[in-house]
């Protein structure tokens, strides 16, 4: 019992665990933040325009988009590599090749080696942005996943603030290092990110999934407190090793070819919440952001300003989802969202259209109010959707795709917005409101609720009858201990009551910040209590 005490006062156990995972794995969609706003203030100074020879549209555009090229072939490429070497190793690679490809940047020679080197780090982006949701998801509690991921989602936020920032004072070197110190940045992130992710566990789920059984049950004890004979522990493996025995049995293989026959409409929502994400117009503010302010009328620095203080409400704006994503829940948070940037979209196009002493001051306002409804709804959410959707067996896998479309369009979207600029000028905006529009009929007829629904009962949410059939029949060969976990886990969506209340004191910091609601309606469990 003491040698026990004493292995646990040395490591992180409990809640304090699931934070630090949490805060480092974040660190991985840092860098995919900084990178997407490195280039936006890099691109409008004179150094780096001097340098480049005086970049068209077509290069700077090819500069910023080419990224989405190595994320896109990484995306596809981690739903098979996490599958095999782990969300651990996943994030390991990624890291590394993340700051390779950022050191390649920062000493360029020239527009191809600078294309080069932004697609290899977009390698990296594509490891990062694939296994990070997954593994946040796998590691995290039903009650609290929403959370997590939308805290995810700031130090995203974060990241991009970050660089703008940087950019804004770097602006004030009188030589190339105004844009090569940015783009260093990238090496030492990466590199920090690399060593430390040897220091976190692996996915229980992954370990559990590929028969490492003991360092599995390792793992969710600790995040249980780090007692091995934790009866919810226990009852925690019990359940997600009955599933995974359940769906080896049913004989399913597990490629992509039969992850889209058997879970088409799941695959088809998480490619759609990625791709909306993109069509909705946040990679126009994101990447050119100071474009869009010299459009509206505010010239040079003063645009990286404005984008900086833009970035700052739009960190501000992720912050609401840690509370209300687990409370509203996925469908309210993504339709207000679509509507609120839809508006405002509409009306940065009609002042720059009109174009009156009052359209700088009134673009910047629309922006920062188009990217605070982002923020705090089609930003976060498209990244916790798809792998709470996915079933284990091929959730890297349809994480990947959703992660790929999402690159594919962010491509688009880079690589188009610069030429639409000055093709169609102020109707490029009122364009992203209309899909803002479609989004919004999208999410309305065909998405369904998730919020509390652990990830081994998301079947039940789309009626799969025959899985909930088989799950029925095997509640009679479940022990009591699986029984009891299965109330305790769904405490928070059952129409019963708790057996023990849960006090403020075990129900931690995000019991006690985020309490959830009890209401859980929009989902019954699978298999209710005995």
């Amino acid at each position: 019992m003491e040698s026990q005490s004493n292995r646990s006062r040395r490591r992180l156990v409990g809640q304090p665990l699931l934070y630090a995972i949490s805060v480092f794995a974040s660190l991985g969609v840092f860098l995919f933040g900084y990178d997407q706003g490195v280039m936006s203030g890099v691109i409008t100074g004179p150094h780096f325009i001097k340098f480049f020879q005086n970049p068209t549209a077509l290069e700077v555009g090819t500069m910023v988009a080419v990224l989405e090229i190595g994320a896109f072939v990484t995306s596809v490429a981690a739903g098979r590599v996490g599958d095999i070497i782990g969300r651990r190793g996943t994030l390991f690679i990624g890291a590394v090749v993340f700051a390779i490809g950022g050191a390649i940047q920062t000493f360029t020679t020239g527009f191809w080696v600078m294309v080069v080197g932004r697609i290899i780090a977009g390698c990296g982006v594509g490891l990062l942005s694939t296994i990070v949701p997954i593994y946040q998801s796998e590691i995290s509690p039903p009650e609290h996943r929403g959370a997590l991921a939308c805290m995810e989602f700031t130090v995203n936020i974060f990241g991009y603030a970050s660089s703008v920032w940087l950019d804004y004072f770097c602006s004030f070197f009188d030589s190339d290092l105004a844009w090569r110190v940015p783009l260093s940045a990238q090496c030492g992130i990466g590199i920090f990110l690399a060593v430390g992710s040897l220091a976190i566990p692996e996915s229980p789920r992954w370990l559990l999934d590929t028969d490492r059984d003991e360092e599995g049950m390792r793992v969710i004890a600790d995040l249980h407190g780090g007692d091995p004979d934790d009866v919810i522990a226990k009852a925690e493996f019990a359940e997600i090793k009955e599933r995974i025995m359940i769906e080896r049995e049913s004989g399913e293989g597990r490629t992509y070819a039969v992850m889209w026959k058997r879970y088409k409409k799941r695959v088809l929502l998480a490619m759609s919440s990625q791709a909306f994400a993109q069509l909705n117009g946040i990679n126009v503010i994101s990447y050119y952001a100071p474009r869009v302010f010299e459009e509206a009328g505010w010239v040079g620095r003063d645009a990286i300003l404005m984008t900086g203080i833009n970035a700052i409400i739009y960190i501000l704006s992720t912050i609401p989802p840690w509370y209300l994503v687990d409370r509203w829940g996925r469908r309210i948070i993504l339709l207000s969202g679509a509507v609120v940037m839809g508006i405002a979209l509409a009306a940065t196009g009609w002042w720059m259209y009109i174009d009156v002493p009052e359209t700088p001051k009134a673009v910047v306002t629309c922006v920062i109010i188009y990217n605070a409804a982002f923020g705090y709804s089609w930003g976060p959410l498209p990244w916790l959707y798809p792998p709470e959707i996915m079933p284990l067996t091929v959730r890297a896998k349809g994480v990947s795709i959703s992660t790929a479309t999402n690159w594919a369009f962010n491509f688009l979207v880079g690589e188009m917005t610069p030429i639409l600029q000055e093709v169609i000028q102020w109707r490029l905006y009122p364009m992203h409101g209309f899909f803002c529009a479609c989004s919004f009929v999208v999410v309305y007829f065909l998405y369904p609720e998730t919020k509390g629904v652990p990830l081994e009962e998301m079947d039940a949410v789309f009626g799969e009858e025959e899985l909930e059939e088989r799950l029925e029949d095997e509640e009679s060969e479940r022990s009591s201990l699986v029984s009891r976990r299965s109330r305790r886990s769904r405490s928070s969506i059952s129409r019963m009551p708790l057996n023990k209340p849960q006090t403020s004191e075990s129900a931690g910091f995000f019991g006690r910040l985020f309490g959830g609601s009890s209401d859980r309606r929009e989902y019954q469990p699978i298999r209710g209590d005995e």
